[in-house]
């Protein structure tokens, strides 16, 4: 179970870092040398990775078959075999010579409808950014029509409660005006002076 975190630390280390950083040094020492020869390596490197994506599928149960992939990348590697180089040279360059008008054909139309799809899902998006937009600013605006309704027949009822007594009500009694029916009646300008003139005699 083991067998494939080693293989993919093995590929990790010497098929991907190690490549990566003496191609870093020939292009810094501009060598063609070196470049052209690590641009092989790298064509078939990508050519390999993407062969493993089916083969580990089905061949996966094959005894030694990730030590054989190690092999393979060391293959690749090795300056005396040179692995990478014949690869390219026998195989990947003349197929590839003979399939470049094919290919580029094949890449502009793939460019052009990943080009209109990328157009036609961007319009969906701001469509329905839009859409969610106008909604969510619709309710909004219904909520906040409620809340002001509420305010004017609820919230202005309790104010005027609170406050000064309304009008329409009865006026209360004052100090000068007659009680009503069940208070005292008010007594006379002439009953008072008698009175007055009684209380002194």
């Amino acid at each position: 179970m083991k067998r494939k975190p080693d293989f993919e630390e093995t590929r990790l280390i010497f098929g991907t870092l190690y490549p990566a950083y003496y191609s870093y040094k020939a292009v810094k020492s501009k060598d063609i040398k070196e470049y052209v020869k690590w641009m092989m390596y790298w064509i078939i490197f990508a050519l390999f990775t993407t062969a493993e994506t089916f083969t580990d599928i089905f061949l996966c149960w094959f005894p030694f078959y990730y030590e054989l992939k190690i092999a393979f990348v060391a293959w690749l590697l090795s300056p005396y075999t040179k692995g990478s180089s014949l690869l390219y040279r026998k195989f990947v360059h003349p197929t590839l010579s003979s399939k470049e008008k094919e290919i580029d054909d094949c890449l502009v139309q793939a460019k052009d409808r990943s080009y209109d799809a990328l157009v036609h899902f961007g319009k969906r998006g701001l469509n329905v950014a839009a859409t969610a937009a106008v909604m969510a600013a619709s309710k909004g605006q219904g909520a906040l029509s409620e809340r002001l309704r509420s305010f004017s027949m609820q919230d202005l009822t309790t104010i005027r409660g609170d406050g000064a007594p309304t009008p329409s009500g009865p006026p209360p009694p004052g100090p000068g005006r007659a009680s009503g029916k069940h208070g005292q009646p008010k007594m006379s300008r002439s009953a008072s002076e008698s009175a007055g003139s009684s209380g002194t005699a």
